[in-house]
């Protein structure tokens, strides 16, 4: 054992010389003798020249902070633009914002906000059948041509009234319609009502309308309190000239009270109501908030027209309208009507006492002839 041991601690005081040398080799700094193969290389290889200062150019599309912005993100904004655009979807805001003209309004677009859909067949009104095309699967189709032509007609007599300076009267109380009918008279700079319709308010208006607000404005929309300001407690509550109902069924009540009043109405006449109720009927659908969206913003748009022809030619002092006058400026109008009609009536009777003789009194005339 003990010489198995010797054997052993020799082997390894001759092995350490050796690894000493080979640590030496690595861990040492001096150049060692180049190969034939290294010497070669190094006579081939061209020397490289030292390389310029770079300078960073900003390319024409970027900016500053673009340039900041990490790899993944650059790359995404500068292949933003690459790629196809999706047109012809349905957004719901345009027709709100930007309601068509009557002369823009085509078959498809009435198609695409579901107009021509009706009511069931079992819920349909006989004296609608002039304005429906067929029945396809139980359900009653609205013809668009009727549509398109009822919905120009009544286009037109809004945009007449609103030149003429009338009060327009938008009315639709059912869920959803409060945008549409809200955005209708802004175009129109008429009036709206998108809750319950108070009965009475056109033949009992002096008591339920007579408390509300009056403003008095001349051919520009000028406000007349100055002038008016002691007279505007005398006038009675006005009427409107035109009332546009997009749910009739429901406003029954708003469409009897203008029959009695001689105020002519527009509304949208479903296959299960009675187009007799209103003066210009727009067979459409009533339900659709799309289809009722359409409608009431065509209708604003002519309002609108109206309104702005109106004011061009009140800029040139033409008026489309009859202008009423001060309750001081009538009285005073009337009263000098009758001082003139009075002096004409004495200047009647004087010159009859000073010109040819009356004639005799009939017992002197029969006298004479005795």
């Amino acid at each position: 054992m003990i010489v198995r041991q010797l054997v052993r601690q020799s082997r390894q005081l001759r092995a350490l010389p050796r690894q000493s040398r080979i640590l030496s080799r690595f861990s040492s700094t001096e150049t060692t003798g180049q190969t034939p193969v290294q010497t070669i290389v190094a006579e081939q290889a061209p020397q490289l020249e030292t390389p310029a200062p770079t300078v960073a150019v900003r390319e024409p599309g970027t900016s500053g902070a673009q340039e900041r912005l990490d790899p993944n993100t650059l790359r995404r904004v500068k292949f933003h633009s690459l790629g196809s655009d999706v047109t012809g979807v349905y957004r719901p805001e345009s027709l709100l914002k930007n309601p068509p003209q009557a002369t823009d309004v085509t078959l498809e677009m009435l198609l695409a906000n579901q107009t021509h859909l009706g009511h069931s067949t079992s819920r349909w009104n006989p004296q609608n059948s002039r304005y429906i095309f067929g029945i396809r699967e139980g359900t009653h189709i609205i013809s668009l041509d009727v549509t398109a032509a009822y919905l120009r007609r009544a286009a037109k007599v809004v945009e007449e009234v609103a030149y003429r300076g009338g009060l327009i009267l938008f009315a639709g109380t059912r869920k959803g319609q409060k945008r549409a009918v809200v955005r209708a008279a802004e175009l129109a700079q008429g009036y709206h009502i998108f809750e319950r319709w108070i009965p009475g308010s056109l033949t009992n208006g002096q008591q339920i309308l007579g408390h509300c607000e009056k403003k008095i404005v001349n051919g520009l929309d000028e406000t007349l309190d100055d002038l008016w300001k002691e007279e505007l407690e005398s006038y009675r509550a006005l009427k409107p000239d035109l009332v546009v109902c997009l749910n009739p069924v429901e406003n029954v009540v708003l469409l009897h009270e203008c029959g009695l009043n001689n105020v002519p109405t527009i509304g949208i006449i479903d296959t299960d109501a009675d187009p007799t109720r209103v003066t210009y009927p727009i067979p459409a659908n009533d339900d659709s908030l799309r289809s009722v969206t359409l409608i009431a913003g065509v209708l604003g748009r002519a309002g609108e027209v109206g309104q702005r022809r109106r004011l061009a030619r009140a800029r040139k002092g033409h008026l489309t309208y009859e202008h009423m006058e001060p309750l001081r400026v009538q009285v005073e109008e009337q009263t000098l009507e009758t001082a003139e009609g009075q002096k004409s009536e004495a200047s009647s009777q004087e010159v009859v006492s000073e010109g040819s003789p009356l004639e005799k009194p009939k017992e002197e005339a029969s006298k004479d002839d005795e």
